[in-house]
């Protein structure tokens, strides 16, 4: 029944009318007439200023005599589960189901008390937050793939910079804030994380102990990072609310081809959408309010952070070295030598022991396995000569044995090259002293084949792994070093102008007491 109708029945009655004349005129049963009278006196007379309606009576039930139990049970077991009280009221007599039970306790059981949480809202430039998001995309090209968004956003504009990438790993959390530091063109005081391993590595004493390389990422820009309280995300809620929104209006109604076109329509729908919305909490346009901000965010660096991490990679047999399961040609005079390589976003650069670049490659993405990747001009020649030319250079860095051992395979052997190339490649497996000792035993026996360094490697020596092989590197750089004389002795005379000039003016000086002569003064 509408409020017209109602309203309508009431005027009737006020007007004397009786209820047959209502019910003929206005074709309502006297049933329902007399229950909106009733209901309307019912309204007009409650007790009580408010004027609300009595609640409304519960009905009997068979738990209204088991109440004070199940309060009791409620209060001296706080989490005890519905089945074992419905049991204990059994035991008692009850007869009812459980399903009763379960709604009794449901009603009865004190419900925990929540704080509210009190936004809290931040000066221009002063915080900013950042967080990852995991999504499953159906790319059109790429087929269905996991994706995670970084996201960071500005706490008093509310502009944030959105970009989808692969991973969450180190180099990846890096790069993209230096993108949101660029496309901000300043950076906030301080950035609010999740307790995520990049940033914080563990607690100690309920103290965060944050990971170095994040520190020195952050130094380098002069902002602080803060922590949100562990399983506490309301205290970053300015940047969780923005996930909701992209997932509704970014993701929701739209289809991308394959990753990078993600990121194109994001940077579109960041510049045409979110940054030009009235934002619900500061009635005003994100990009409105960043204009106010960004005179105080901290200026950006001449140089950005050098995020690139460098790894040591063997070179093997076939001349290749491998990253993630795929292989990049280098020169082939250096099969055995382990090379620094830089890894880029896009790129691999090999370096040379001395740090001289040699080649560099496009990197091959995460999701691809398997491939060989090589230019023209580092594969093996095909003239002969220039292999053996290339050959004999390398095994005469090795010293006189290893020559002759050289000469010997090449007299001895059908295919003297192919055992000569995997002999260099043994040097990614053991010392160079060790290679040395075992060809010097083969040249002294005349054991002129790749088989027979192996075994005799495999009797006498042990390999080594990576990091042994670094330090040897790195204390064959510094020996010329060490071996130096860095302080040569100089003549007392050169010291007397910092002495007195009481002591100091016969030339010599006095010795201080109990000093011996030639001892320390």
């Amino acid at each position: 029944m509408n409020e017209e109708l109602r309203n309508e029945i009431v005027r009737r009655w006020q007007a004397k009318s009786s209820l047959r004349r209502i019910e003929v005129e206005l074709h309502v049963s006297r049933r329902t007439i007399r229950r909106v009278l009733a209901k309307w006196e019912a309204e007009r007379t409650a007790a009580g200023p408010s004027g609300l309606p009595a609640p409304p009576r519960r009905r009997k039930s068979l738990l209204d005599g088991y109440e004070d139990t199940i309060r009791e049970l409620l209060e001296r077991y706080p989490t005890i589960r519905g089945t074992r009280i419905h049991e204990e009221l059994q035991r008692r007599g009850f007869q009812g189901r459980y399903t009763i039970v379960r709604d009794r306790v449901r009603q009865l059981r004190p419900q925990p008390v929540r704080n509210p949480v009190v936004r809290f809202e931040t000066l221009a430039g002063q915080q900013a937050q950042m967080d990852y998001a995991v999504y499953d995309i159906d790319f059109s090209d790429e087929g269905r793939r996991r994706v995670s968004l970084f996201s960071y956003v500005l706490s008093y504009s509310r502009r944030f910079y959105l970009h989808f990438g692969p991973s969450q790993d180190f180099e990846t959390t890096v790069r993209e804030h230096i993108r949101a530091f660029k496309y901000f063109q300043g950076v906030a005081a301080s950035c609010l994380y999740d307790n995520q391993k990049v940033v914080v590595l563990h607690y100690e004493g309920g103290e965060p102990i944050f990971n170095p390389r994040f520190l020195a990422f952050a130094t380098h820009y002069g902002f602080q990072p803060r922590l949100c309280m562990p399983k506490r995300p309301q205290t970053k809620g300015k940047i969780e609310r923005p996930f909701f929104y992209v997932r509704t209006s970014l993701l929701n109604g739209r289809t991308f081809r394959s990753l990078d076109h993600l990121n194109e329509v994001t940077l579109w729908w960041l510049a045409h959408v979110a940054d030009v919305r009235i934002h619900r909490e500061t009635k005003q346009r994100p990009l409105d309010r960043y204009a106010e901000e960004q005179p105080h965010l901290l200026a950006l660096p001449a140089q950005d952070y050098d995020v690139a991490p460098v790894v040591y990679r063997i070179v093997n047999v076939e001349g290749f070295i491998s990253y993630r399961q795929n292989y990049y040609r280098v020169p082939w005079r250096c099969i055995g030598q382990a090379l620094p390589v830089r890894l880029t976003e896009d790129e691999l650069i090999v370096y040379s022991p001395d740090v001289k670049e040699l080649v560099r490659h496009r990197l091959v993405p995460r999701s691809v396995i398997g491939q060989r990747c090589e230019h023209a001009e580092h594969r093996p020649s095909d003239d002969p000569q220039q292999r053996l030319a290339m050959l004999r250079e390398r095994f005469a860095e090795l010293g006189p044995v290893a020559q002759r051992f050289l000469d010997g395979l090449l007299r001895r052997q059908r295919f003297g090259k192919h055992q000569a190339q995997r002999v260099l490649a043994l040097l990614g497996t053991y010392t160079r002293q060790d290679l040395l000792a075992a060809l010097e035993r083969a040249v002294h026996f005349g054991a002129y084949a790749l088989s027979a360094v192996e075994r005799i490697l495999a009797a006498q020596a042990k390999p080594r792994p990576i990091l042994e092989i670094l330090a040897d590197k790195e204390r064959q750089h510094l020996q010329p070093l060490l071996t130096d004389d860095p302080v040569p002795l100089r003549p007392t005379a050169e010291y007397q102008s910092l002495l007195p000039p009481e002591t100091a003016a016969d030339g010599q000086g006095t010795l201080p007491p109990n000093a011996e002569p030639g001892g320390p003064a």
